[in-house]
């Protein structure tokens, strides 16, 4: 069993690319990041080919936990230590416009019901403490929680998203655009004006590799600066005997949780405690964590509904906690490494890069520049 909780598989399929075709930008990846680049560059008038090695959504866009989160995946507090306030109130107003867009673009598929951080020590609630003093100087909002969940924090600009619908409709929406999107066409090779694929090729002048796990083997030159880690969910039916309202990111964002609108709840975590074992590209559940997660479900959340769906999906992780977002080859653009916290940092990067590709300027790279830029210094 591998399959999300959000698969209703109610999808058309693309088709595959057979041939060579011509395009001034070729996208590789067709999850949220790959598509939000593929509008961007449609929106300007540039002839852009998307190809995708499975389907639309089948990476980790289709398979994370459904939050839409304002920020890095870092917390503000930390964030604004590492890459000053300027650079990090900058990341984090435009995350928390970029949750408020989706939400009014597509309001049956993104909710901002506001989400809770929750203390599991004495030692968090204390950092719980310094992120919401760090966010109200800075003039977010956010308020101290305590309700049935546990301490921490409100963070009212969050909310969730069915993940793999999103996609979906984004892709629906370019296909009803008759922009050139193919799945089951996985980029073999990147050369100089190309991307080979198993039965095709577009020829191109620029390449954007939008793609989050994995994006080392794609681009070998990012070794060492991402890190593919593997993610682990879990899903139940619905569980009338507990009530969360809102999103929950708990144990510094290890395990999170939601319940979906069916009242079933879907509940990851536990990456950290299977060690070395889960900085791999292969996406299959394991035992190890899987029962971790069962054992936090009984015991911790009290839900009782039977487990229906696990699953589990690719991640990239960089050191210093900030996305990728450059320009590896003369006319290729990588864009991922979002450590865990993709929904939004990435389609914020990958509409930065259409633009960078567009020689035009980006509000996005410019604040990420500036994170960088501080990092350094420290």
């Amino acid at each position: 069993m591998n399959t999300p909780i959000w698969d209703d598989r109610d999808w058309r399929p693309l088709p595959t690319l057979v041939g060579p075709v011509r395009a001034d930008v070729c996208v590789v990846g067709l999850g949220a990041s790959g598509l939000a680049a593929i509008e961007e560059l449609v929106d300007q008038g540039v002839a852009v080919v998307g190809v995708e090695g499975q389907a639309v959504g089948a990476g980790a866009a289709g398979r994370n936990g459904g939050f839409v989160l304002a920020g890095l995946a870092k917390f503000f507090n930390e964030t604004v230590v590492q890459c000053g306030e300027a650079a990090a109130g900058a990341i984090y107003r435009q995350t928390a416009r970029e949750i408020a867009r989706q939400a009014q673009d597509m309001p049956a598929i993104v909710r901002q019901s506001g989400a809770l951080r929750i203390a599991a020590d004495a030692a968090e609630l204390a950092d719980c403490a310094q992120h919401l003093a760090a966010l109200r100087y800075c003039g977010f909002p956010a308020a101290a929680y305590t309700g049935p969940e546990g301490e921490g924090l409100l963070l009212p600009e969050d909310g969730v998203t069915q993940p793999l619908h999103r996609v979906r409709a984004v892709a629906q929406r370019l296909r009803q655009r008759e922009t050139r999107l193919y799945e089951n066409s996985p980029a073999r090779k990147l050369v100089a004006g190309a991307v080979v694929t198993d039965q095709g090729t577009v020829h191109c002048d620029s390449v954007i590799v939008a793609v989050d796990g994995r994006l080392e083997r794609i681009l070998p030159e990012l070794a060492g600066r991402v890190r593919t880690a593997r993610l682990q969910m879990l899903a139940t039916a619905p569980a009338p005997e507990v009530q969360f309202s809102r999103p929950v990111y708990y144990r510094q964002g290890y395990e999170y949780w939601q319940q979906l609108p069916d009242r079933s709840i879907a509940l990851g975590g536990f990456r950290d405690q299977a060690g070395d074992e889960e900085w791999t590209g292969d996406d299959a559940p394991t035992e190890r964590v899987q029962g971790l997660l069962e054992k936090f479900l009984r015991q911790h959340l009290k839900v009782r509904a039977p487990v229906t769906h696990r699953w589990a999906a690719s991640v990239g992780y960089t050191p210093d906690g900030l996305p990728i977002l450059e320009e590896v080859r003369p006319k290729t653009w990588a864009v991922g490494g979002y450590n865990g916290t993709g929904n939004i940092a990435g389609v914020l990067g990958a509409r930065a890069a259409a633009r960078l590709v567009c020689g035009q300027g980006s509000e996005w790279a410019a604040a990420l520049a500036g994170a960088r830029a501080h990092a350094g210094r420290r």
